[in-house]
Parts: structure tokens; C-alpha cells; sequence
């Protein structure tokens, strides 16, 4: 089925895809696959299982799907070929370890391609590629920064791609998988420093980029996330490769002249004191998670792009916890006066 959807799709175009004879084809293709998934999931219980199908099963049946996957046309790709290797890694967990660079290869490359030149073309697509991601971050992250460094950079391009989406979900799948990413380095400096060198002054300029933009407010409890622990892991030493080539200039210096001038560049209104107090602030590792936060909402509230907007989203989380303590406290004074509570049996009983 395979060869004759990916002849039809030469000879016709994309539109072959849509002739029933074709679109049979692919449905019966979409059928195994959910099998694979089913089959998949059944393992999860069994230590015994697990073994059995990664020795007797994956290898017979993951080239040919990779192979298919790479060689088919666009529109003839199937989404669930990401889900299927999503549950595998859920499922299997380090036992797919030595699969990933050859998904890496045949399947992420070519899923990015498709999902990055806009951003509403294939949403089948782009959902199950971001969790492919995250489950492979999760149970095979050491797999993950083994491969070519060329597809180290494609895994943090994807990333910045997602948080940088102006759909929600996908850009708070982004934030979450850079969090979690950079939870696993922290724990994993071998692999973290060569990271660091790399990815993290983009990676910083990237997040505040969003964060300021005025369209990922939504985003902002993972920003600040995201950008206190790389601020202060700089400040406390745990940046240890060199960032730079200057001689005499250590990399939390560095950072700090290099944070300075984008953000001059970003906000001509602002004045030296106000960037130079914000960058400061970034650095004190004795704030919280909540100091962290109010220092950026300060930050952009002295901002005369966000002074005139609806900033609420920016409090969005103090606000969900304030109403929490007003209904739990409603909660425990309606309990205290006899009579004024009353369960389910009760109601049930007057009916």
C-alpha cells in the first residue's frame, strides 16, 4: 500500500491522497497502526512483556515505519506513527534508548519540516509531535543528547518554535518541555555544559522575547520558571563551560552585559537605571519563585507597551489562589453553623 500511495502522490500530486481507492489505503495502514499502539499499551504491566516485544517485535516492524514515514509525501504521513513511538517510550521507557537517533532521523526531521513553515497546517501532526518530545525528554533523556549534535539543535529549535506559537496549548507544551529539559541538565552536568555553551544565551533572549512580546502572557508562570532557574544557575556557578571568549570575564559578567544590551535594544524608552536595576534583580539568587515573578511583572508593567493593556494574565495564578482560600473559607463557615451544609443523602431523603 505504502509503494502505491507514494507512486499515486508522484504521478497525480498531493491530491492523490484524497481519491477513495488511496484514502482506503491509508485507512487500513491507520488501522495497523492503532493496533501497534494497542498492542503497545497491553506490555505496560509486565516486566516479561516489555522484553518480549522489544526483542521479538520492534525490530522487525520499527524500520519499516520509520522507512515509510521518511519516504512518504506530506500529506500521506500519518500521525499516528508519532503516537505510536510516544506510547513506546511511555511504555518501554529506556528500553527505546538505542531507537532514538533513528527516529530522530527518519521521523522528527521530516514531522518539523511540516509543522514549522506555518502555524495551522497538519494539527494531528504538530500535538503529537510536542509529545513525542516531551515523553522522550522524560524516559530517554540521556538517548536524546547522544545523538548528532545537528539533532540536539533541531530538539531545541522545535522547542523555541513551540513556546513562540501563538496557540496556547502548544506554546505552554514548549515552556514545559524547556523546564523539565533543564531540570535533567541540572542533574546531568556532563551533558548540561556542553548544552549550556550552545543553547543558553538564545535560549535566554527566546524567552524573554515571548514574554515580552505582549501575546504569550499567558505563559508567564513557566517564563519566569524558565528564567529564574537559568539566572541563577549562572550566578551560582553551575554554568561552568565558558559562554564567551573574553579573557577576564566571568560567565554570570558576561550574561549580565549581553542581557543589558538586548534589552536596551528591545526597549529604547527604558532608562539605563531601570534595565540595570531589572538585570540585577535576575541574578538574586534569594528571591523565591514569587519575588522572581513580581521582579518581571514589574519589569513590564514599567513597560509603556504593556502600562496600557489588560496585564491580568500576569496575575492570573494569585488571583486562582485568592479565590481558593475565599471558597475554602466560605467552605469552613458554612460548616460551622448547624444545618447550613447538608450532604447528598439528606436532599435525596426530602425528595
Amino acid at each position: 500500500y505504502s509503494e502505491q500511495i507514494i507512486n499515486a502522490c508522484i504521478q497525480q500530486g498531493p491530491i492523490a491522497t484524497r481519491v477513495n481507492l488511496y484514502k482506503s489505503m491509508r485507512a487500513v495502514k491507520s488501522d495497523i497502526l492503532d493496533l501497534f499502539i494497542a498492542f503497545t499499551e497491553v506490555c505496560k504491566d509486565s516486566a516479561t512483556d516489555r522484553e518480549l516485544f522489544m526483542t521479538s517485535f520492534m525490530p522487525s516492524i520499527v524500520p519499516q515505519i520509520l522507512t515509510d514515514f521518511h519516504t512518504s509525501p506530506p500529506n500521506a504521513r500519518d500521525a499516528k506513527v508519532l503516537t505510536f513511538f510516544t506510547t513506546a517510550i511511555v511504555v518501554l521507557k529506556e528500553l527505546m534508548a538505542p531507537h532514538i537517533a533513528n527516529i530522530m532521523d527518519a521521523v522528527f526531521e521530516k514531522t518539523l519540516e511540516m509543522i514549522s513553515t506555518n502555524m495551522l497546517d497538519y494539527p494531528e501532526h504538530r500535538m503529537e509531535f510536542f509529545k513525542f518530545l516531551h515523553e522522550a525528554n522524560q524516559h530517554c533523556f540521556h538517548a536524546l543528547f547522544n545523538i548528532p549534535s545537528h539533532f540536539q539543535k533541531l530538539v531545541v529549535d522545535s522547542i523555541v518554535w513551540a513556546f513562540k506559537h501563538t496557540e496556547r496549548n502548544i506554546s505552554e507544551t514548549g515552556l514545559e518541555i524547556l523546564l523539565s529539559l533543564l531540570e535533567n541538565l541540572a542533574v546531568n552536568p556532563a551533558v548540561a555544559q556542553p548544552f549550556y555553551v550552545s543553547f543558553l544565551v538564545p535560549l535566554i533572549h527566546d524567552v524573554l522575547g515571548v514574554m515580552t512580546d505582549r501575546l504569550h502572557k499567558s505563559g508567564f508562570k513557566l517564563h519566569a520558571s524558565i528564567l529564574k532557574h537559568l539566572f541563577h544557575s549562572i550566578q551560582a556557578g553551575q554554568v561552568v563551560a565558558p559562554l564567551h571568549s573574553f579573557n577576564g570575564m566571568s560567565n554570570a559578567e558576561f550574561v549580565r552585559e549581553d542581557v543589558s544590551m538586548f534589552l536596551f535594544r528591545a526597549f529604547p524608552n527604558l532608562t539605563k537605571p531601570q534595565i540595570v536595576s531589572f538585570v540585577n534583580g535576575l541574578f538574586d539568587v534569594t528571591m523565591d519563585l514569587n519575588a522572581f515573578k513580581q521582579h518581571l511583572r514589574d519589569f513590564l508593567i514599567a513597560n509603556k507597551e504593556f502600562e496600557s493593556e489588560d496585564n491580568t494574565e500576569l496575575f492570573i495564578e494569585e488571583a486562582e489562589a485568592n479565590l481558593a482560600r475565599a471558597q475554602q473559607a466560605e467552605w469552613e463557615y458554612m460548616a460551622s453553623v448547624p444545618g447550613l451544609l447538608r450532604g447528598a443523602g439528606d436532599i435525596e431523603n426530602e425528595a
